[in-house]
């Protein structure tokens, strides 16, 4: 069975639970960790949903925010929708010679 997996990306929720409201106030904390990114980096990746991330900048603003990386990705993950064929609705099993079914013609009787 195939799953679909994903993820929310929740730094600025985080920021904004330790008072933390502009992507420039991480900008000095971040350089003080060895991470060098300009401004608008940081305003997209705070901004944005990632779909790459280093550990390093990872590990950076888990360290500046307090929290673990699972604080920052919440994960999902469920079961793929299955797809129905017009068979699905028939009660019990399907017969055979499903395929060899062909709907009548109607006849048109003139009036009398």
């Amino acid at each position: 069975m195939k799953r679909t997996v994903g993820y929310t990306w929740r730094l600025r929720e985080l920021m904004a639970t330790r008072d933390k409201f502009n992507a420039t106030e991480l900008v000095p904390l971040l350089h003080e960790r060895g991470i060098n990114l300009s401004a608008s980096q940081v305003h997209r990746l705070v901004s944005g949903m990632p779909e790459r991330l280093s550990l390093q900048v990872l590990s950076a603003l888990c360290d500046i925010l307090g929290c673990t990386p699972a604080d920052l990705v919440a994960t999902t993950a469920e079961n793929a929708g299955v797809s129905r064929t017009p068979t699905d609705d028939l009660p019990g099993s399907v017969p055979a010679n499903v395929a060899k079914l062909r709907p009548r013609a109607a006849r048109i009787l003139p009036d009398a």
